[in-house]
């Protein structure tokens, strides 16, 4: 029998890529906690794609809290930082600390994050974070480079064989305002 992993998806399109490569050694539970996303229509849109690829390849999972309140509280005073700047670290802890949370409730002993599958997400930030984070409360961080190996090709192939929307910003309305 393989160990849990509670797996904190970002997105359907990086989940496709992080979900293929870790059933082989764990069953993978999706939880999708992302109070980042603004405005919520584009919450529902991505919210709605993970449901979709879940059924699809049957991926038990999960939707976490949102809210956005919270997140807008939490990065106050980075509004005016660039995407990969100091902003987003504070970001990806506070979704990747309540998924530790969560995995310790749920008594799994591992947790991961789609969120290095993204081309401008920094597996060399994300990571520590998350070993740091599994210190704290127990299961234990699977970390990785995930669009490494031609992974997020391999995403944005999947995405396509699935349907799924694929977003052109990170989630945040920081981010949004610099793609407009």
């Amino acid at each position: 029998m393989k160990p849990d992993l509670l797996l904190h998806i970002c997105c359907a399109p990086c989940a496709t890529r992080v979900v293929e490569l870790l059933r082989s050694d764990f069953e993978v539970h999706g939880f999708f906690y992302n109070p980042n996303i603004h405005p919520e229509e584009e919450y529902r849109r991505r919210l709605e794609a993970v449901r979709k690829y879940a059924e699809a390849v049957g991926l038990d999972w999960e939707e976490g809290p949102y809210e956005p309140e919270g997140w807008f509280q939490y990065v106050r005073g980075y509004e005016d930082e660039p995407e990969g700047g100091a902003r987003c670290p504070l970001c990806y802890r506070l979704r990747l600390e309540e998924t530790a949370r969560r995995a310790r409730e749920l008594g799994f002993g591992y947790f991961a994050t789609t969120l290095t599958v993204g081309p401008k997400k920094k597996a060399r930030v994300i990571n520590p974070i998350g070993r740091e984070l599994g210190f704290k409360y127990g299961p234990t961080f699977v970390g990785g480079d995930f669009k490494k190996g031609e992974g997020f090709k391999r995403s944005v192939a999947l995405s396509r064989r699935f349907g799924l929307y694929r977003q052109n910003y990170c989630g945040c309305t920081f981010s949004l305002r610099r793609s407009i």
